[in-house]
């Protein structure tokens, strides 16, 4: 008799990736995936493989809803200085609403980077490009419409504004408040005042 699902896949995705966004790859356990989706281990397992594999699923969902869907609307504002000061605003709102201080998925996989193999790793990697590239693309545009200084280098301002998202998102899971984390955001603005 061939296995069939009893379950929505892509409901237990989603709630799978709120486990491990929440908890990280190594803290969460089967057990938690099992009680927040409703499926049984050998489901969770016929349907996905491996836990490692649940993992990369969640992550390359949370990457696509959540990263890739804000620079493209962000990039579709066609203004430069103000999709990256829409960035960082909304960075910051979304940062004080998260109060469970799940902080970005993406960028706490960044931070268990020695827990995760190759695959893993290159998502995060490609991630973190993208967001980077997001930066910089709005600098050069921003320069050559004369709105961003032309002595700008931006490569390394978007270097620059990456870390300080990433210093955002970590530092507002519990060390920083509003005020601080609005004082980083005005700092990662203030590169191409």
């Amino acid at each position: 008799m061939s296995w069939e699902k009893s379950f929505d896949v892509d409901t237990a995705l989603e709630k799978s990736m709120q486990v491990f966004w929440s908890k990280g790859f190594e803290s969460a356990s089967i057990t938690n995936l099992i009680e927040e989706t409703g499926v049984n281990r050998g489901s969770l397992y016929n349907a996905f493989g491996s836990k490692r594999a649940l993992f990369v699923k969640s992550l390359l969902k949370y990457d696509q809803e959540y990263r890739k869907t804000t620079l493209a609307k962000l990039e579709a504002l066609d203004q430069p200085s103000q999709a990256i000061s829409r960035f960082f605003d909304d960075l910051v709102i979304s940062t004080v609403e998260d109060t469970e201080h799940k902080g970005c998925f993406l960028f706490n996989t960044v931070l268990e980077a020695q827990q995760h193999d190759a695959e893993v790793n290159a998502i995060v990697a490609n991630g973190l490009r993208e967001i980077e590239g997001f930066f910089r693309r709005c600098i050069e545009v921003g320069q050559v419409r004369g709105e961003i200084r032309q002595d700008i280098q931006p490569e390394s301002k978007a270097k620059a504004m990456l870390a300080l998202a990433l210093a955002i998102r970590v530092l507002g899971r519990g060390a920083y408040h509003e005020s601080a984390l609005n004082v980083i955001a005005a700092e990662a603005k203030s590169i191409i005042a």
